[in-house]
């Protein structure tokens, strides 16, 4: 059942016919991964499939690097994931390396941070580097992180003499009384000028990223260097900072369990992800190919 309550028994395809897809991205957190976070073994045999067939496959998630471990046996050939909504490229065959930064200036952190506690007071912030995350006293810990700094985000954020910070990936927001869909609007409203602002949590938490930086523009410069084109992408996803990549991918699925505006970008739906809706889908995608499904 989705957040608005449709039930979503069988994928509803996209109107018209599509190109071979050359590419397929997926997020995680909702999406490729089940509630439990685990990855089924239908799945796993659907990814393995899409490989024999040709298909790159990119996991593209608001995940930090650190947080790959769930995909990192199923990434094959390429070894890349796009991780932090966009802000980075990361080789998962290469223990984690750093292939792409596109970093959120700590100045316009700074700024964003400011417009946010007048705009809405009460808000607390945590910083995502390259190296980790850091965070406010009032910020939600994070217990898989306990080596994190803990401090104000003006601290956090500032420049050191030397300038050898770590790059900002993210700047994370949270307000413990607002609705997520309200806290965001109005992030938006007063902050959109200075970065792209989203969300993936079911909670008031906002993902704050270099303006222009999303899943979608880093995932166009991935297929852009291979050559291919926004109309040879299969996408999934299922909450806010998917929609950019479900609209610019040429054939994209809504989950099941997706909020609406995910639901209205995307081209076509799927069943939810505890029933894999992923895998659905990319079985059917090969089975109009003639080609054969991986048994595990």
């Amino acid at each position: 059942m989705g957040e608005d309550g449709a039930v979503t028994s069988a994928p509803q395809r996209p109107d018209g016919p599509t190109p071979t897809p050359r590419l397929i991205a997926t997020d995680l957190d909702g999406t490729l991964l089940r509630d439990d976070k685990s990855v089924s073994q239908r799945t796993v045999a659907a990814l393995a499939s899409a490989e024999a067939a040709g298909i790159e496959v990119f996991f593209v998630t608001g995940r930090p690097a650190r947080w790959m471990d769930v995909v990192s046996d199923h990434v094959h050939g390429h070894g890349l994931a796009i991780c932090a909504n966009g802000a980075a490229v990361v080789d998962l065959h290469a223990g984690r390396d750093f292939v792409r930064v596109r970093a959120l200036p700590r100045a316009t952190a700074l700024t964003v941070v400011d417009t946010l506690r007048l705009a809405a007071p009460g808000t607390s912030f945590a910083v995502e580097t390259t190296s980790g995350i850091n965070y406010e006293p009032l910020y939600p810990p994070f217990f898989q992180d306990p080596g994190a700094h803990v401090a104000t985000a003006e601290k956090l954020l500032r420049v050191e003499a030397d300038d050898a910070s770590a790059p900002v990936l993210k700047l994370l927001a949270h307000h413990p009384e607002l609705a997520p869909d309200e806290f965001l609007a109005l992030a938006r409203c007063v902050a959109g000028d200075h970065a792209s602002i989203t969300r993936s949590s079911p909670t008031a938490l906002l993902e704050i990223s270099g303006l222009g930086v999303s899943k979608a523009s880093t995932l166009a410069l991935c297929c852009e260097e291979r050559g291919i084109a926004p109309s040879e992408v299969v996408a999934f996803g299922d909450m806010p900072n998917d929609v950019e990549m479900l609209s610019w991918a040429g054939t994209s699925y809504a989950m099941g369990n997706a909020h609406p505006d995910v639901i209205s970008a995307a081209s076509g739906r799927t069943v939810a992800n505890n029933e894999d809706g992923v895998a659905v889908v990319i079985e059917q995608i090969l089975a109009g190919l003639g080609q054969p499904q991986q048994l595990l």
